[in-house]
């Protein structure tokens, strides 16, 4: 593909971020004039004080959020592909969502049990405590999995040590669920199913930060990621340290998962197909590309999801979950599909 219709296709994925932001902050439940919204985004005075709210603390945060935790799915998914060389790995695919979901369960199940009150509940006390218990979860996989990853050597070895951690924390979230009140297994639940609208006030500021800082993290692993790309040993002749790049790209991914699932919650398919979506579209697999292809593309899908979501006639809001796999489900059937079609 010539390098002019590569940047005309960034071009228009990047428009596509800007015109779904519009979108997401023009349609909701509640309809608001065109002429209004940009009133209250330039700060000039409105007489409609409902609105105003619904545009500054509700779906401009959402939208934000959504192209953020888009993007950052997308990146650590096509890491994770690109070091275990499988089209069918994703963010989560280490158990670093699980571990993420495990901290939750900790503070909405297992305090409810013990102390009677869940600090889910307790407004930006239950808020934090969620936060910090994800995130904290997450990288105490993550330090798990860099420790495994020092003991073995192949990749495949690597991925099932991370699955079946993964389903370690599920079961032990099952014994949680099994002792707990109804009411705190559905407020897991619902936090469970992902949502953009979590973060608000002072976190969506906080969100925005954390991606922006390690978002750019990633493009400096392009090249060894190209070089991943070629096999272990061709790299190795090349000069690459394949130890200390597998943990490099293995601790970016799972940083970025982390952060997204502490404040979303865990949201699925986006990070398994985006990178296969900016693949075909580019017709390469050149680091240099598909990196920040998935980056825009991913912000661009995640606001569309988060669009659909919220469609006119909805009352309330549909989880996250249920549109991001309707999109991403046909695409893990189509690789499959052309990957079989390609041995046969």
């Amino acid at each position: 593909m010539s390098r002019q219709i590569t940047m005309l296709l960034m071009l228009l994925l990047a428009l596509s971020i800007i015109a779904f932001i519009i979108l997401n902050l023009l349609l909701g439940t509640v309809r608001i004039p065109a002429g209004d919204v940009i009133d209250i985004l330039l700060g000039n005075h409105s007489d409609n004080r409902i609105w105003t709210n619904i545009v500054m603390k509700s779906r401009l945060p959402q939208s934000l959020t959504a192209a953020m935790a888009g993007a950052g799915l997308a990146v650590s998914g096509l890491l994770m592909q690109t070091v275990f060389r499988n089209p069918l790995a994703g963010p989560s695919v280490l158990g670093i969502s699980s571990g993420a979901s495990l901290g939750v369960a900790c503070v909405v199940l297992l305090s409810g049990s013990i102390g009677g009150v869940t600090l889910s509940r307790l407004g930006v006390i239950g808020e934090v405590s969620i936060t910090l218990s994800a995130i904290t979860g997450s990288l105490l996989i993550m330090a798990l999995i860099a420790f495994v990853a020092r003991k073995v050597r192949g990749n495949v070895t690597l991925l099932i040590m991370g699955v079946m951690i993964g389903y370690i924390a599920n079961a032990i979230i099952g014994v949680l669920k099994f002792f707990s009140a109804e009411e705190d297994i559905r407020a897991y639940v619902i936090w469970g199913l992902g949502s953009f609208s979590r973060v608000s006030g002072g976190q969506t500021t906080v969100f925005i930060v954390l991606m922006m800082i390690l978002l750019p993290t990633a493009f400096f692993l392009i090249k060894t990621l190209n070089l991943l790309l070629l096999g272990d040993s061709y790299a190795r002749n090349l000069g690459l340290n394949i130890k200390r790049a597998r943990l490099l790209v293995i601790g970016c991914s799972g940083v970025l998962v982390a952060v997204v699932t502490a404040y979303c919650g865990p949201i699925v398919f986006l990070g398994l197909a985006v990178p296969h979506i900016c693949r075909g579209l580019f017709h390469t697999s050149n680091h240099a590309v598909v990196l920040p292809a998935s980056l825009l593309g991913g912000a661009s899908l995640a606001l569309l999801c988060n669009l659909i979501a919220r469609l006119p006639g909805f009352e309330g809001a549909l989880p996250v979950n249920s549109v991001t796999a309707l999109v991403g489900a046909p695409v893990v059937m189509w690789v499959l599909f052309y990957k079989r079609k390609n041995e046969v």
